[in-house]
């Protein structure tokens, strides 16, 4: 009877064992139905707004180097975080502007001589005579950025009037071919030559040479013929030089062909 009893106790207490250990998986279970899931890992992607450039530059011309806001968008937009570029340098631009118009002997830029800003400048470009450290201005590029922020580029829109304006006709005219073209000038024996050049070509479409000119702001004239499609923009370069240089001062205006 005693190992019987023992049985019975035993038996019993496997019972209340496997009912405890039931009732602990069931609270288990029913607490997992009640928790809240995991957190679901999420990945944020971020994506870079690239400013499109004014379809104009308003009452300025793009002179160089793009000619539409098309063309400035696919430049910004190919470039990505890249500032390794001539195109962000004023300086640079100014200088690659005067190579445009073929003056190999300008190619300095005088920083005392300029005025900087973040969207405006005015780059005094020149020469220093061979064999000295006389310095000779030749013209003050002026440019502005087309479109906003530190990845848009530089354009020149013209220059600044100084001892050599181009001023008739008035800057930003519509204009058939030829065309009258003056200015003032202030110089000794000075030889004025009058170029067209558009960036739809790779060399001139227009010129005119030359105009003996000298004095104190005295006036200068000449004609140019170009050809040229209605609409568009022209440079039109006067230039002089032939003391220290073959071209030593320069200026430019915009006009659109008619």
């Amino acid at each position: 009877m005693t190992k019987r009893r023992g049985n019975v106790v035993s038996t019993r207490a496997v019972r209340k064992g496997a009912v405890a250990l039931a009732a602990l998986a069931l609270a288990g279970t029913l607490a997992a139905c009640g928790s809240s899931p995991p957190p679901a890992t999420t990945t944020t992607t971020t994506t870079t707004t690239i400013p499109k450039a004014p379809a104009s530059l308003g009452a300025l011309l793009p002179l160089y180097p793009f000619s539409t806001a098309s063309q400035v968008d696919s430049w910004v937009a190919s470039q990505g975080t890249s500032s390794a570029s001539w195109h962000l340098s004023a300086t640079a631009t100014a200088l690659k502007f005067a190579a445009w118009l073929g003056f190999a002997e300008i190619s300095q830029t005088f920083p005392s001589l300029s005025v900087l800003s973040a969207s405006s400048a005015h780059v005094a470009v020149g020469f220093y005579v061979p064999g000295t450290t006389t310095m000779v201005r030749s013209a003050v590029v002026h440019l502005v950025r087309w479109g906003t922020g530190s990845r848009a580029p530089w354009e020149v829109v013209g220059t600044d009037d100084t001892t050599f304006s181009l001023s008739t006709p008035a800057y930003g005219s519509t204009t058939a071919s030829p065309v009258a073209v003056g200015g003032r000038i202030s110089g000794v024996d000075e030889n004025i030559k009058v170029r067209v050049r558009s960036l739809s070509s790779s060399a001139d479409i227009g010129l005119s040479c030359c105009s003996a000119a000298g004095g104190v702001a005295s006036p200068w004239s000449r004609s140019v013929s170009f050809t040229a499609s209605s609409g568009t923009v022209l440079t039109v370069i006067a230039e002089t030089g032939g003391h220290v240089a073959t071209v030593e001062r320069f200026t430019v205006t915009g006009l659109r062909a008619r």
